[in-house]
């Protein structure tokens, strides 16, 4: 059973035993996402609208911050996620993250959860989210893609997850010039992407881990 984990700068994940894994960096959860999600990746992408895909919905974290992101720059957003294993409700209930995305954060994060799986919802102003529970090995992304955040669990955990069968799937929905990023900068994971055809890219890594990396679709 997912276990609640308060990280170095106070905000929280989940730890899964049976994965001996975090959902986000114990040095700071928040901290991770702001720096790989929206400052190396949302901050980089010009598109408006701006169409993001998402492996690993997870927490909701970097939804939540993408939507107060979006909000603050008035961007329209077409965000999906895809998600095998959702949290459970009294989990999400328990997480910190609304106290790090301001004054409506608390509200914004419970219309993330609250919105029903399958479907695009206007979340908040422009912020539209679409959650599909299911695998990502199944999944074929039918729109096009600006910005990709590959967040799921680590390749020395979920291998299948990090090949070059599922980055091909989703680069072939990605516009010319759209970017990758993820907190992961093993050599597997950068010589897939570069074999599909990204030009790859090592970027200073958030608190407590050297790089990560940035992959543009050439």
């Amino acid at each position: 059973m997912n276990q609640l984990f308060t990280t170095s700068d106070g905000s929280h994940t989940l730890y899964v035993p049976e994965l001996n894994e975090h959902y986000h960096s114990i040095h700071g959860a928040v901290q991770e996402s702001e720096h790989i999600f929206i400052k190396a990746g949302y901050d980089n992408c010009k598109a408006d609208p701006l169409y993001i895909f998402e492996a690993g919905f997870g927490t909701g974290l970097n939804a939540l911050l993408t939507a107060v992101r979006s909000i603050n720059d008035n961007r329209e957003v077409f965000y999906t996620s895809v998600e095998k294993y959702p949290v459970g409700n009294d989990l999400i209930k328990s997480l910190n993250h609304n106290k790090y995305a301001g004054s409506d954060g608390k509200n914004i994060f419970q219309l993330i959860h609250s919105s029903a799986w399958g479907g695009m919802h206007l979340i908040c102003n422009k912020f539209n989210l679409c959650k599909v529970e299911g695998d990502l090995a199944d999944f074929i992304p039918a729109f096009p893609i600006d910005l990709v955040y590959f967040d799921a669990f680590g390749p020395d955990k979920q291998p299948s997850m990090w090949t070059r069968e599922i980055f091909g799937r989703i680069a072939s929905a990605m516009r010319s010039g759209g970017i990758l990023v993820t907190y992961s900068a093993k050599g597997d994971v950068k010589r897939n992407l570069r074999y599909i055809g990204f030009d790859v890219k090592l970027l200073p890594g958030p608190p407590g881990k050297r790089e990560m990396i940035s992959a543009k679709k050439i």
